[in-house]
């Protein structure tokens, strides 16, 4: 069973976020810190309280789960918990950790739970030092134990349940770490979230050029193809670049 969590429930019924409540309340470790029934609620709550999972229904008044993945400002779990199957597809696009249907088994959630151990750390967890950029640190990158430069990290992506990371000698490759485990450790005054799935090294951009809904795309040196900055983040990345 996965260490401690916190836990967000965002569902517009509360019938069926006191069902998962009670059934989440089973589970050892487990700590609801809120509910929401919309998405700006569910957006405030995240952003203040960064649970490791967020439970998410799809269908809410005016919107859906999936306008809520942009507003958020970090990266959580997300597990999609609907009456329906037809978004399935769509909510492992967006890296969803599992799709379950209401009501919810507690067998089948605690298999869910039981897939990963990955949980985002919560920020006063004392074991968890921030890198400084000259660092050196030892993961396993590709199934093999390498030692990689923190200054020699260009983009880091999300790819499914792990990360995949471009260097500055153009090589890149899949590790385990979660986008949140590098967002947390990684010195903010060298990197910088652009996308819910997108860490870029600011020093390594060559061009930033305007692009549609008030969005950027980012050109990182050594890599032809430019990646997409939301324009929620624009304000961000302008102030630390001065």
């Amino acid at each position: 069973m996965l260490k401690k969590f916190k836990a967000l429930i965002v569902d517009d019924e509360e019938l069926a976020r006191k069902d998962l409540k009670a059934v989440l309340e089973k589970f050892e470790g487990a700590e609801v810190v809120a509910e929401a029934d919309s998405v700006a609620t569910a957006a405030e709550a995240a952003n203040r309280l960064r649970p490791g999972i967020i439970f998410l229904d799809i269908q809410l008044p005016g919107e859906t789960g999936f306008d809520l993945l942009e507003k958020l400002e970090y990266t959580p779990h997300i597990i999609f918990v609907t009456a329906y199957d037809k978004y399935a597809i769509r909510a492992f696009e967006v890296n969803a950790k599992d799709y379950l249907l209401k009501p919810v088994n507690p067998e089948r959630l605690a298999h869910t739970l039981d897939r990963f151990e990955d949980v985002p750390v919560e920020e006063d967890d004392e074991s968890v030092r921030k890198l400084l950029y000259d660092d050196v640190i030892f993961l396993m990158i590709n199934n093999k134990h390498k030692f990689l430069k923190i200054n020699s990290i260009l983009v880091i992506s999300a790819a499914a349940d792990y990360t995949e990371i471009h260097t500055t000698d153009g090589h890149k490759g899949i590790t385990s770490k979660t986008m949140r485990e590098w967002e947390l450790r990684l010195p903010d005054n060298y990197f910088t979230r652009i996308h819910r799935s997108t860490i870029i090294n600011i020093e390594q951009i060559q061009n930033i050029e305007e692009w549609f809904n008030y969005s950027y795309r980012i050109y990182i040196k050594g890599i032809p193809k430019p990646f997409v900055m939301s324009r929620r983040y624009a304000a961000k990345i302008k102030d630390k670049l001065g």
